[in-house]
């Protein structure tokens, strides 16, 4: 007997959302997306108004999850130095995977154009509280001007994510060097 609950016709129209866009970007036709998830597209329309929507609800859905593997867990050991430190690193071994294809919520912002696009918003709003992520740490951590090192910190994130994604270079050994760099001239602790 197996264990494994069968996933709705929802589920697995978000799957395959995440999966073929991130792979083969927003582009992907609804055909190519109901076949996947083994939907028919009279379903996919009553579940969802539009594949905008549907890419929309595909990235909602993940992005606690990308929030988590990135952001270190709430502890209080932890500098807000090295916390903003942890995020690289998790950026950096993410990016070393065969399959990294790079930010999936930068590759969304990228391909629309149209940023009043539904899953344009999420990944704006998911970009965003990345920003006030390192926002935040960097007024704990005493910076003389957060904002501004926040803005720093979230290029280095995107053009990492970027370069890695297109495989047009490796971050290890030049991320940690460089965001060192940006929290030493922001006189962060």
């Amino acid at each position: 007997m197996s264990t494994d609950v069968k996933q709705s016709p929802r589920e697995r129209l978000l799957a395959a959302a995440a999966t073929l866009t991130y792979r083969d970007g927003v582009g992907i036709g609804v055909d190519a997306l109901c076949k996947a998830a083994g939907v028919s597209k009279r379903s996919m329309y009553q579940l969802f108004e539009s594949k905008d929507e549907l890419l929309a609800a595909s990235l909602e859905e993940r992005a606690s999850v990308y929030v988590a593997t990135l952001l270190p867990t709430a502890d209080g050991d932890r500098s807000p130095r090295e916390r903003i430190m942890h995020v690289f690193d998790r950026l950096a071994e993410q990016a070393g995977a065969p399959d990294f294809q790079g930010c999936r919520y930068l590759t969304v912002q990228i391909e629309l154009k149209d940023r009043s696009h539904p899953a344009s918003r999420v990944a704006h709003r998911v970009k965003e509280s990345l920003t006030g992520y390192f926002r935040s740490e960097a007024e704990q951590g005493g910076a003389r001007d957060p904002d501004l090192l926040a803005r720093q910190l979230i290029l280095v994130f995107d053009g990492v994510s970027a370069r890695a994604g297109i495989k047009a270079d490796t971050p290890a050994g030049l991320v940690a060097p460089t965001v060192t760099v940006l929290l030493d001239a922001a006189g962060m602790r």
